[in-house]
């Protein structure tokens, strides 16, 4: 859409540039008669369609800058000044499609996401055999969690999965901005999205294409592209102010001089190209930085409120803690072996999506435990897994799911900050798998940083015991502590803070509702939060807390480049304007040093896709740095 735009656009440049050297020629010739009947005629019709736009405008609300740009039209053919009524049609026209071009360019990184989504994924028919890769090419929409596929030599992972190879090396930059490939062993999660070395891989699908990665990430960034941004907004505050002064001045020329030319002389010089044009790129720069960085931001409005936040609330499982619980030991019934205990459980969770899941897989393989196939497997949602492993039916969940199925499963005594998995197999109870979930290493560089950059009042909101939170919030820097609350109480918690605006920090299904209510929501969403991403303002694709920092500096450098750019425009155009005054820049000259003015503002506007990037101090090693804290 918007290269048919801009193509548009070049065609009614071309036509402008023809239509001018045409009048030129003719008053070059003495045919000026014509040249000017030419000019008024093709003049007339673009301030019509340029009144056409202004009503739609004003009937959206919306009183803009339009205004200034039909009145120098018309006053130049007024007095005559025809051939700089032609340029100044062709300065504006030139204007938009330059804005559609650094628009474009603005959003490259937004639309390579959308331009590398997959559409097919290779499943295999023979999942179970070691000896045939034979494949049948199917929709990545009709992918089912457990379907077992082939990912060839530099294609796109299409659903999210656990890598069943030995290993595979994986190109992430377009998720994360890691420039280097990484390396995952088997059993490790493979986002969509992430791009195959050159080594056929078999990952078995956990997540359908809807809920992965990728697809969340597409999702999210056509609505950051369909979403209107409050650029418009920024310009108007200077729209009336700006036009006033403009025609006060033109005005005071007329009528100091005597002479009606010296009105369109100083209105040429006021047109507003680098309100309407270089505002509206820098904040599109500003969400393609974003979205390079690993930080999808739901449009402008976002950006403007990240600019302006003073208090901000984070949750803390999956936020402030890595969200991803270890291995802490391994209780095992009477009759059970531990490592065997740990086998079969972390066989059986292969086939979950639960938090512990991963930590349990991830500490088998760490002891060189082989993971042995389930022939029937299957999960109930929140509770546990059932899985047919050897022979053995091994369940692993809650106390009470496994309780249910194995009458003789005692619930574990469990310090605070630990979590349990328990297990059974064959009816009887197996035993516990304890796991901590410690706390993020960047989470107290990133409270500092807030801190230190006039957000003024930090607070944690969880629904995780008292002691463990306080615990974490001591750790981190936070003193302000909300603990044993429910996600409601988040919600009216957030509301009541001050001063505003609020930034709300959260990663899972339970932080939808304040996500949703808060300023500016931030959703972990590395994780494929769906719920949490939905109600979000800003989701982060990188499983990091320091995204946070960059986001807000993101969201303030935009700003001040777009501010900036709007009064580099205006200072110009007013200093020319008086000088204008004095009737030193004919019409034609002045149309044309107001395009070089429109030109220095959407440069400048473009330098919101560079900016500096903050640094979050490193963590300070205490005796508490590495304590676990509850899952949530």
């Amino acid at each position: 859409m918007t290269g048919d735009r801009i193509n548009w656009r070049y065609a009614f440049i071309a036509l402008s540039i023809l239509v001018l050297a045409a009048v030129i020629l003719l008053h070059l010739t003495g045919a000026e008669v014509a040249g000017r009947w030419i000019a008024t005629v093709y003049v007339a019709a673009y301030i019509a369609w340029t009144l056409v736009d202004m009503v739609r405008e004003v009937l959206r609300g919306h009183v803009g800058l339009d205004v200034l740009a039909v009145v120098a039209m018309i006053a130049t053919l007024a007095v005559g000044e025809y051939i700089a009524s032609l340029i100044v049609v062709l300065m504006l026209s030139g204007g938009e499609a330059l804005e559609l071009f650094a628009a474009r360019r603005a959003q490259r990184d937004l639309t390579a996401l959308l331009d590398r989504s997959p559409r097919t994924a290779h499943v295999l028919v023979h999942p179970r055999s070691t000896d045939s890769d034979e494949v049948q090419d199917v929709a990545v929409d009709d992918v089912a969690i457990g379907d077992v596929l082939l990912v060839r030599p530099s294609e796109v992972v299409p659903v999210d999965g656990v890598l069943l190879s030995e290993s595979g090396t994986f190109d992430e930059s377009s998720l994360t901005g890691e420039s280097l490939p990484v390396t995952h062993a088997a059993g490790a999660e493979v986002l969509s999205g992430s791009v195959n070395s050159t080594r056929a891989v078999h990952i078995r699908a956990v997540r359908r294409s809807a809920d992965s990665q990728y697809q969340q990430i597409v999702a999210l960034v056509r609505e950051a592209q369909s979403s209107r941004a409050p650029v418009v907004r920024l310009a108007d505050r200077f729209a009336v102010p700006f036009t006033a002064v403009s025609l006060v001045l033109a005005g005071v020329a007329w009528t100091v001089s005597g002479d009606p030319t010296r009105f369109a002389e100083v209105l040429v010089l006021a047109t507003p190209c680098p309100l309407l044009i270089a505002a509206p790129v820098a904040f599109l720069g500003g969400l393609s930085r974003a979205a390079k960085a690993g930080v999808i931001m739901k449009g402008g409005a976002v950006i403007e409120q990240l600019a302006r936040v003073r208090s901000a609330a984070f949750d803390k499982t999956g936020t402030l803690t890595q969200g991803r619980p270890q291995l802490v030991s391994v209780r095992p019934a009477a009759g059970f072996d531990e490592t065997e205990l740990l086998r079969l459980a972390a066989s059986a969770e292969q086939y979950s999506s639960h938090v512990l899941a991963e930590g349990i897989r991830t500490a088998a393989q760490d002891r060189g435990l082989t993971l042995l196939p389930s022939d029937e497997a299957g999960e109930v949602a929140t509770n546990g897994v059932t899985a047919v492993i050897d022979g053995k039916v091994v369940v692993v969940g809650k106390p009470a799911y496994v309780r249910s199925l194995a009458p003789d499963t005692v619930r574990a005594d469990l310090p605070a900050g630990e979590a349990a998995a328990y297990v059974a197999v064959d009816g009887r109870f197996g035993g516990v798998l304890v796991l901590a979930d410690a706390v993020r290493p960047e989470s107290a560089g990133v409270i500092s940083w807030l801190r230190a950059h006039g957000v003024r009042r930090i607070t944690m909101l969880t629904g995780d015991v008292r002691p463990t939170a306080e615990a974490i919030a001591r750790d981190i820097g936070i003193d302000d502590v909300h603990a044993e609350i429910l996600p409601a109480d988040k919600v009216h918690l957030a509301a009541a803070l001050q001063p505003r605006p609020v930034m709300m920090v959260g990663d899972g299904v339970n932080d939808a509702p304040v996500l949703a209510a808060a300023d500016v929501g931030i959703a972990m969403g590395a994780k494929g939060a769906t719920a949490a991403g939905d109600a979000a303002d800003v989701v982060i694709v990188v499983d990091s807390l320091s995204k946070v920092v960059d986001a807000v500096s993101i969201g303030r450098h935009t700003v001040t480049v777009a501010l900036t750019a709007i009064w580099i425009g205006i200072g110009l155009s007013v200093g020319l304007m008086l000088v204008a005054m004095t009737g030193v820049i004919p019409a034609v000259v002045g149309a044309l040093v107001q395009e070089l003015v429109d030109l220095a503002t959407i440069l400048y506007a473009l330098r919101a896709l560079r900016g500096p990037t903050p640094t979050v101090a490193a963590p300070q090693h205490t005796a508490s740095a590495a304590a676990p804290s509850a899952v949530a």
